[in-house]
Formats: structure tokens, C-alpha cells, sequence
């Protein structure tokens, strides 16, 4: 009797925050190791990637969407077969890797919708990276270059899509919008 193909479904898998990309890097050589790589092809560290100031320098780096989680792809439903027990327990060894989200012994696979939300987020930061912006609607702001260099004011409103903050500055005694790139102001 031949064995019907399945269909790789995703998992989401806790683990050690902080070290997603290292435990993702370390699954994929024990389950190589292992020979059941055919049974969970692909381990990955959902991330957007995202602008941010620091110290006066933009840089782009990755966020992680979902610290202490990492994304597996795998055919694990034929628990009879062993060459699935294998995978399972594989996973199970790999140190920083706790256990799949749903009930204990049963994996919950997410639907193909959120995959492809979180794929897609992924793939639209990637070209279009995010821009952080560590201000809030009330902050304190000191504006840093342009017509209003030194002026104080307060923040109205953020846009990251933009990557622009809208600021009440008092000029003359009169409260006036200045709408200003998300670089050219500091929280005061």
C-alpha cells in the first residue's frame, strides 16, 4: 500500500526568546542529522524588518513578530508512522525548543490565512521596511533642524507609514501644526 502525500501544514513552536534564530539554525541541522528534513522542510523566525534612530543614525534592522515562537513547516499528522515519530521526538531533543502551541501531545497547524498574513507581512517589510517611530500622541518633543530648529512642541500625531510626526508648536503666542519627518525631532 502506497503512502498518500500529505500536505505540509504550519506550527507555531515555543522556544527560548531571545535565541529564535540560533534554536531556528540548530533544528534544521539535528533534523538534517536526523534524516526527516523532507518532514519539516522549513524553521523560520517570523520578522518585519523596521527603520530606527539611534543615536542620530537611521538603520534598518528585523523585528521579531512573535518573540519566544519560531514557524514550522511539517507533515506530522500520521503519528502510526515512524519515520514521523522521528521528526516529532527530533524537535522535541533540539535544546531551546519547548512545545507546539495547542494541547500537549497535539500540534494545533495554523490556517493557510494567517500563514499567508504573516508570510506577507514578511515579505512587504522586506521591500518596504517599517519605520519605528518611539513617539506617542502628548510626547514632549524638541524639533532638531529645519525652520522650527529649537522650538519645543507636542506631539499630535504619528504616521510610520510616512515616517512623519505632526507637532503643536506655539508661534506668537498661537498653537500652529508643523508636520516634520520622524528624524528631525527628540522626545524632550
Amino acid at each position: 500500500m502506497s503512502k498518500v502525500p500529505t500536505i505540509m501544514k504550519w506550527y507555531f513552536v515555543r522556544c527560548q526568546s531571545g535565541r529564535e534564530d540560533s534554536i531556528a539554525k540548530n533544528t534544521l541541522t539535528r533534523l538534517k542529522m536526523a534524516a526527516v528534513q523532507d518532514l519539516v522542510p522549513q524553521v523560520l523566525v517570523p520578522f518585519e524588518r523596521v527603520t530606527d534612530l539611534k543615536n542620530g543614525k537611521k538603520r534598518v534592522k528585523n523585528k521579531k513578530l512573535y518573540p519566544g515562537y519560531l514557524m514550522v513547516q511539517a507533515d506530522l499528522e500520521d503519528v502510526e508512522d515512524p519515520r514521523v515519530l522521528k521528526a516529532r521526538n527530533t524537535l522535541r531533543e533540539v535544546d531551546g525548543l519547548r512545545d507546539f502551541l495547542g494541547n500537549p501531545g497535539e500540534p494545533s497547524a495554523l490556517t493557510d490565512a494567517e500563514v499567508q498574513a504573516i508570510l506577507s507581512r514578511m515579505s512587504e517589510s522586506e521591500s518596504r521596511p517599517q519605520v519605528t517611530i518611539g513617539l506617542h500622541k502628548g510626547d514632549m518633543v524638541k524639533i532638531k533642524s529645519g525652520a522650527f530648529d529649537g522650538f519645543d512642541g507636542t506631539v499630535d500625531d504619528v504616521n510610520p507609514e510616512k515616517g512623519t510626526v505632526k507637532v503643536i508648536v506655539t508661534i506668537f503666542g498661537r498653537p500652529t501644526p508643523v508636520e516634520l519627518e520622524y528624524w528631525e525631532v527628540e522626545a524632550v
